[in-house]
């Protein structure tokens, strides 16, 4: 029986928890920077927040995958496919919800394709969508293939993704107008049903970054794999040195590993930048390492220091439910927003209205003294504790929601 570490599921909790967080600011206006994406080229910490939760993914299929190899290609397929459909629908779901939409004083449908308007739709990629995806091809491989022979195909598909960006892309293969990705994706989805955010149709979870993705989740399951067998894999070519401390050698193992990572995402960064929104290969280098020394800190501090408090207890509510309650997190707020409230009347005359948890933004936390950001961040964290009251109170009731 191998030995389940505890610290794992407070790094998916935490992860799920910082989602929830630097998702539902006060205003978008005023956050502090750290809570914010980098415009292009780059890596906030929030830019860690996405990658290191594929990666928690893939943490959790090696616990998985080898009870579904014992049970049988049947069983396999079944289970795999049944999850990648829920997952992908309930993110298309979250895309539509809730249907309708305020316009003009008056609630009308969400149509697919917009009547008057054929660039607007409801959009068919995102967050929930790229995991339903990247967990599908990844558990696949790993079902498949040996963990040396995962490493290769890693390989290739991240030099490969470097090749079609250099190759189809336009005269900066790696800029928002250069990318390849967005003509693919106009082809396929469609301008309306694409991310606009950036001003233009462009996708941040579109249909060819996807494919570095995968990776992602496949090296969260090969470290999954060798936190599972504490170390003692074949497969890995980094010697550790043998140690009478039980944790040395996989401890050794993670931190060296994740630094070699990083050293390779730098390397790598000076040709192929550093980049969230298009996933470049050395984003995907440099989010898996420091995922990898972040595990092992955990490791370290709850595993060997054997430190479990109200901060462990914390985001381990989160981590078990994670999927709910980031569903949650995004259906909540636009159901809400539905139910305005009257704010007086505007320069026109014409009556304003507002939602409640607006209301609370304006009334209560934006009054707090200092620069807006705080307000800003108060928000975030009221709304991340209503949040974790809703976690805490299916744990203690022991109703665990998964898909």
């Amino acid at each position: 029986m191998k030995q389940r570490y505890y610290s794992l599921d407070v790094f998916r909790g935490a992860t799920v928890a910082l989602m929830i967080l630097v998702n539902n600011p006060g205003t978008w206006a005023y956050m502090f920077k750290p809570l914010t994406h980098a415009r292009w080229h780059g890596c906030s910490p929030t830019d860690l927040v996405f990658p290191f939760f594929l990666f928690a993914v893939g943490n959790a299929m090696s616990f998985v995958i080898p009870k579904m190899q014992e049970s049988g290609g049947t069983v396999f397929w079944k289970k795999v496919i049944k999850r990648t459909i829920l997952i992908f629908a309930i993110g298309l779901f979250l895309n539509w919800w809730p249907f309708v939409a305020w316009v003009d004083q008056e609630l009308q449908l969400k149509e697919w394709i917009n009547r008057t308007d054929p660039t607007k739709g409801i959009r068919i990629l995102g967050v929930l969508q790229r995991i339903a995806i990247a967990y599908f091809f990844a558990s696949v491989l790993a079902y498949y293939f040996k963990p040396r022979m995962l490493i290769y195909i890693s390989t290739v598909i991240l030099l490969g993704y470097w090749v079609l960006c250099g190759l189809l892309g336009g005269s900066d293969p790696y800029s928002l107008e250069g990318w390849f990705g967005t003509d693919l994706d106009k082809q396929l989805l469609g301008i309306a049903h694409m991310y606009k955010g950036e001003g233009v149709p462009f996708d941040p979870e579109g249909i060819a970054s996807t494919l570095p993705a995968i990776v992602q989740v496949v090296f969260g399951y090969l470290v999954g794999v060798y936190i599972r067998n504490q170390g003692q894999v074949n497969w890995l070519w980094i010697k550790v040195p043998m140690s009478k401390e039980p944790h040395f050698k996989l401890l050794s193992g993670l931190f060296v590993t994740g630094f070699i990572f990083l050293v390779l995402a730098w390397i790598w960064s000076l040709g192929f930048p550093i980049n969230k929104k298009i996933w470049t290969s050395s984003y995907v280098l440099y989010t898996t390492g420091l995922g990898i020394m972040t595990i092992g800190g955990m490791i370290w501090y709850i595993e060997v220091q054997g430190v479990k408090n109200k901060l462990t207890q914390f985001f381990d509510v989160f981590g078990k439910n994670p999927l709910f309650i980031f569903v949650l997190s995004g259906l909540l707020p636009r159901f809400l927003g539905l139910f305005r409230i009257s704010d007086g009347v505007g320069e026109n005359g014409e009556p304003k209205y507002t939602t409640a948890l607006t209301w609370f933004y304006k009334n209560v936390c934006a009054e707090i003294p200092g620069p807006p950001e705080i307000g800003s961040f108060v928000y975030s964290l009221c709304f991340l504790t209503l949040m974790w009251a809703i976690c805490y109170w299916l744990d203690k009731k022991s109703i665990y929601i998964k898909v």
